[in-house]
This record gives C-alpha cells, structure tokens and sequence, in this order.
C-alpha cells in the first residue's frame, strides 16, 4: 500500500510538472530526467544536463529554478557558444570602466544580476580555458573579479549547465578543464534523443499540429498511420526542434489536412532524392573514428580540407573530360603525371600536412573548350590535354581566408551555418572574421 501510494505521488508530481513547463511524452528516460531535476531542486549543488541538440535540454534548469528555493530570485539563460571570446568575461563578470577599448561604463556581469537566483549556462564546452578558471573560482568560493578589476565580489548562483559535446573526451583532448568538469557534474541528468522516445513522437506531432493550427487560425493536420509510422521509425537528427520545424512547415504548406506518408516524406532529408554531398573526416590513413565535429578542431585540419577539395575536384574534372570526349583525351596515370610537370607526389594528411603545405599544389584552370572528338585528335599531335596546371604555393592564411569565404558563400553570409559548415565555434569563426577583415 506504502509503494503504490509512493508511486501514484511521483507520478501525479511528474504530470504536474510537465503540464506546467509545456512538456509532452512519457519516456522512461524523460520521466528519470525529470525526477532527478525535482530532487535536486531544493539542493544547491550542480547539475549538468547533458544530451543532443534541440532535446530540450533548457527545460530541465528551468523545472530545477521553479521548484527550488531561488523561485523568487533570478533565473538568466546564457548561450556560452554564442558570446564571442574576447567578450565573454565581461558579459559573465562584468567590467570596469575604461578596461578595455569600448568599456565607457561600468557594466555588471550575468553572474552579479543572478545574485539569490539560477542562472544557466548553455554549451558550457565552448567557454575558452581563460574563463573556465573564472568559472570554477565561482563555483568553489562563490568569489569573482570584474575585468579591469582587482576588488573580490561574491555572488550567491546556482549554476546549471548543458552540453551535447562529449565531455569525457574534451578534457581528455584539453579543452576543458577536468576539474571544472567534476565541479559542474556534482548530478549529471541525460535527456533521451526523440529516436529512442518512440509513441512520444506522435504525441509531439499532435501537440505540435494542435498549436499552429490555433495560431495560423487553420483546421488542424493528422497523420495516417503509414504517416505515424514513418516519423516514428525516422531518426530525427534535429530532435524535437526538427519535429515542431517539419509541423510547422506540414501545417502551412499542405492544402489537406490528412497528411500521409508520400506527404510527410516530402519533408525529411533522408526520402528526398537529392542527396547532399558527405563531408570526409580528416581522419589520415586509418579510420580513428574521429567525427566531423573534431575533424576540424585545428587551423591545420582546416587546410587538410582545402587540399583534400582541391585533389578531389582534380580528379572529377579528369573523368568528366574524359567521358565528354568518349576517351579521345590521353589519360596521363598518377607518376607519369607528377613526372611530366615535375611534380612531387604529396600525400596529404593531418600529421604532415604542415610540412607540406608549402610543395607545389597541382589546380584546374576552368576554360570555355570545345568538344574534341577521338578522330579529331588524331590529326592534332600537339594536342597532349585539355587541363592546364598552375603551381600555387597557398599559405596556412591564405588557405584558411579561402575556405572560409567559401563557406560564408555558400550560406549567403549566415555565420552560424558557416561555422557549422567548418566544424569550429562561431567564436572562433568570429575571431577569424576579425583577423582577416572580412565583413561579409
């Protein structure tokens, strides 16, 4: 009798906290997640939320400061990834006036407003190793020092923090300090990926389907059950940020409101037939099984990049001349090639790319040519190839500007999808734009 009155509690108290943060499904590892964040409310201690992107993991601090004794005090959400690094401290800490080249006035930092109250930190992996120390002096002696300052505040926060960023290998590669780490994973609470939420996914689409039709002043769209089917077994790399995107779309888009599954598949990436192209991890000679997310994580990476485009455009451009010309082109093999330009053979990979960065580089010279047909060239002996070669000696900057006004290019000037694109921080990306004076 004890056990079932303990259970019917937890249950209504997890029903009670879900309808009122708006948070729809009944997955046992949401249902663990939110248990653990109202135990620890009443706590003061750490906690880190850790899961994918658009999981929801902004939910679990703000079920945490709601049941807490800080409800009543301040409750602030910063996006650490989306701060720059030269400004970082002084957004977090605070400044004095006339620290810096900008600082007209004295301004206080996130931490000093939080004061009695909670405040979140969002993609806490990204904060570079200078404020990390900053932040662990926080959170061991609740002591800071505004920058350009040298007179000690306290601050009474709770910190909650969120990443999707394995934690265990950051600090193993050093970009996160180990003890900080531990400081912040006093309780650590993992929010499922919508994949492995099975019929919660319906559930979301319904919710979901049921708000923009309220907004949109629109009849509500329903699913058929092959349409059911699809999003449930779909593994939805964006998460619940993805299926309230895809709704969204559905419910605007589509004149009929029953929408089935040739509908639905319309609008996941996976059953559409054009294909986007895979980015190739530098990942050397061997698979390491190092992720795109990593293959990035040195400037030097970001050339291996380059070099690694440039060869692969070389040797499409070689096959295409040769299938319009129906093989009438001299195909020159891989060593008679580096032998007639007087090339050296470069393998190109992450450990020696340094070294040769500065050998010659062989590059397509795109001209206007005509078609020249296997009987034609016959009569045309000093014809050898219609590909030209430049030797260009690209430099560690010159590479790096180029790669990243390419991938600005390519998203019409969209920072955060350029960084994306990089697999670097949009702070780096933003140092980077200021380094190289690009506007764009």
């Amino acid at each position: 009798m004890y056990l079932e009155k303990k259970y019917n509690s937890f249950v209504m108290e997890l029903q009670s906290i879900k309808q009122r943060f708006g948070i729809i499904g009944n997955n046992p590892e949401l249902n663990r997640a939110l248990d653990i964040a109202a135990q620890v409310a009443p706590t003061d201690i750490s906690v880190l939320v850790i899961g994918e992107s658009g999981v929801g993991k902004e939910h679990i601090p703000q079920v945490i400061h709601a049941l807490s004794s800080r409800k009543h005090g301040p409750y602030i959400a910063v996006n650490c990834g989306a701060i720059p690094e030269g400004t970082i401290d002084s957004e977090l800490f605070g400044h004095e006036k006339g620290s810096f080249t900008g600082a007209n006035d004295t301004r206080k930092g996130y931490f000093e407003v939080a004061d009695k109250g909670t405040i979140f930190l969002d993609e806490v992996a990204e904060l570079p190793l200078s404020t990390q120390v900053r932040l662990l002096r926080v959170l061991e002696s609740k002591e800071f020092m505004k920058v350009g300052s040298s007179k000690v505040q306290k601050t009474d926060v709770r910190v909650v923090a969120a990443t999707n960023v394995n934690m265990t290998k950051a600090v193993k590669d050093g970009r996160f300090r180990e003890d900080l780490y531990y400081r912040l994973n006093t309780v650590q609470i993992n929010m499922p990926p919508l994949r492995e939420r099975g019929n919660d996914i319906v559930l979301l689409f319904r919710k979901f389907a049921s708000d923009f039709a309220e907004r949109y002043n629109m009849p509500v769209i329903r699913l058929t059950e092959d349409a059911q089917h699809i999003v449930s077994s779909y593994h939805w790399p964006g998460n619940v940020r993805q299926l309230r995107n895809v709704t969204e779309q559905i419910s605007i888009i589509e004149e009929q409101r029953e929408i089935t599954g040739s509908i639905i598949e319309k609008y996941l990436p996976d059953f559409q037939t054009e294909k986007h192209p895979a980015i190739v991890a530098a990942t050397g000679s061997q698979n390491t099984g190092t992720t795109s997310e990593d293959a990035f994580a040195s400037d030097r990476e970001i050339i291996y990049k380059v070099l690694f485009d440039i060869k692969t455009d070389i040797a499409n451009l070689r096959k295409e001349i040769h299938q319009m010309t129906g093989g009438g082109i001299r195909h020159i093999e891989k060593n008679n090639a580096a032998e007639a330009y007087n090339i050296e053979e470069v393998q190109y990979t992450p450990d020696d790319v340094m070294t040769t960065i500065n050998r010659p580089i062989v590059t397509p010279v795109h001209k206007e040519t005509s078609v020249i047909h296997g009987s034609e060239l016959h009569n045309n002996s000093n014809i050898i190839d219609t590909e030209e070669f430049t030797d260009d000696n690209l430099s560690l900057m010159d590479s790096e500007y180029l790669l990243i006004q390419k991938a600005l290019e390519k998203h019409e000037g969209k920072r955060k999808a350029a960084a994306k694109e990089l697999g670097i921080s949009e702070r780096t990306l933003y140092r980077k734009l200021k380094e190289y004076n690009i506007s764009k």
